[in-house]
């Protein structure tokens, strides 16, 4: 375990986010959604997931704190279940495809529990909003006309999914985009 960690901690600073991982089954559900936006920048199987706290640049240090502070955090595990889509812009340019998640309630109340931890090793708290969701595509600085995507969807939902853990990613970014390294596995039961 230790030799892992090290491997995955080699690089001097790390790009890390907490996420749930979709089941198999759901990813595909959305992999089939992904068409008919012009200059979508189509999530892969490996990207989809539902972001608890973005973490950013770190040192192996603080990286090494996080993933120890994560293992105390005790939730009870919930179903939740894809439902609706919708789109984030900025300045009034779309630059994100999503797909809803819900409910809302257990997903914030693990997002605030996640929130704290980072808080409490000094981290700054989330700025923004907790929406849940998992994106579907990102746009370039032109946006993208995304009304008749949001139309044909509007009703997405999902079977219900376990959610009885979360995740510790690293993000690295290279020319093909971004590719994440599940660091950490935490289960709701987990007493280590």
């Amino acid at each position: 375990m230790a030799a892992a960690r090290d491997a995955a901690y080699a690089h001097p600073m790390h790009r890390l986010f907490v996420a749930i991982r979709p089941p198999a089954a759901l990813r595909s559900q959305l992999l089939d959604l992904m068409e008919g936006v012009e200059g979508a920048r189509w999530q892969d199987d490996d990207q989809l997931h539902l972001t608890l706290r973005f973490i950013g640049e770190v040192d192996r240090r603080m990286a090494e704190d996080i993933a120890a502070a994560l293992t105390a955090i005790r939730f009870t595990s919930f179903d939740a279940q894809i439902h609706g889509v919708g789109a984030f812009d900025r300045k009034g340019v779309v630059d994100t495809l999503w797909a809803g998640v819900q409910p809302r309630d257990p997903l914030a109340h693990l997002h605030r529990k996640i929130d704290r931890a980072c808080v409490a090793l000094g981290l700054a708290p989330e700025g923004r909003a907790y929406l849940p969701h998992i994106t579907l595509a990102r746009f370039g600085r032109g946006g993208a006309v995304v009304d008749p995507f949001l139309v044909r969807h509007a009703a997405l939902s999902s079977a219900p999914f376990r959610v009885d853990r979360f995740t510790l990613f690293e993000s690295h970014v290279g020319h093909a985009g971004a590719r994440y390294e599940a660091v950490a596995d935490y289960r709701r039961d987990s007493r280590s």
